[in-house]
């Protein structure tokens, strides 16, 4: 994934990140089964959205600073979602899953089974 990329569509602006789409990941992110009294933080980034929580667990930041949670990137050429999650031991973005939807990419970072994103 070359995250530089950002994708035009005929208006010549980018597709992603939008607002829209943005709240929608925050609004979806209320129902996720993981850490919910924390507020995490969507933040546009190229071709897509960054998502940080408050690292409670103290796993990751002792401390309890911002914890890089998922990456979702859109896909232009195949109209799809690239969910990543983060190797915070070696500090790189890795792909999990893609999805047609965005509300199916959301599900799947909500439902977090085996505490993949939500570390």
């Amino acid at each position: 994934m070359n995250a530089a990329i950002i994708r035009r569509h005929h208006s010549g602006l980018p597709a992603h990140p939008n607002e829209l789409d943005r709240w929608r990941i925050v609004r979806a992110l209320t129902r996720r089964e993981r850490y919910r009294y924390v507020s995490p933080k969507v933040t546009a980034v190229a071709g897509g959205y960054l998502i940080e929580s408050p690292c409670c667990s103290g796993n990751i930041d002792a401390k309890g600073g911002l914890a890089e949670v998922a990456l979702l990137h859109h896909d232009r050429t195949g109209a799809a979602w690239q969910l990543f999650r983060k190797d915070h031991g070696n500090d790189i973005w890795q792909w999990h899953s893609t999805h047609q939807r965005l509300g199916s990419a959301t599900a799947v970072l909500n439902a977090d089974r085996e505490r993949l994103f939500w570390q």
